[in-house]
């Protein structure tokens, strides 16, 4: 998998994430946009969707930007994530990752989109703004 040239796309908007109670509801703002992820732990509840989904008084860490992985991978395949987390992680660049079923989500800080964009492309990869 290592040489594998995977192409993403940039969804549009911008995201934040938030920490809530782990035993409470899951908010309905929270599962409104075409992409969310929203995870219960017994620590907590986390949610990630469209920066303006959140009501102004929840606290949240704001100015996110959502790269897809575009296709479906089987779950056999081997360092997917790796084939580009290790090209940003040698640019000094800290990411989360969100897994589907048939694909992954990298989430990035916004500020540091445009020199993502660049690690990824000279590492082969092709990114769609």
């Amino acid at each position: 998998m290592e040489n594998r040239k995977l192409f993403f796309t940039l969804l549009p908007g911008e995201f934040a994430f938030c920490r809530l109670a782990p035993g409470g509801q899951i908010p309905p703002w929270a599962t409104t946009g075409p992409f969310y992820c929203v995870t219960r732990s017994d620590d907590e509840l986390s949610v990630f969707c469209r920066e303006s989904d959140f009501p102004p008084q929840v606290q949240a860490n704001r100015g996110w930007c959502c790269l897809k992985l575009e296709g479906a991978f089987d779950f056999s395949a081997v360092g997917v994530i790796a084939s580009f987390a290790r090209p940003l992680a040698e640019a000094g660049m800290s990411i989360s990752v969100v897994s589907t079923y048939d694909t992954d989500y990298l989430l990035l800080p916004r500020p540091s989109l445009d020199r993502a964009v660049s690690a990824l492309r000279s590492s082969g990869h092709t990114v769609r703004l």
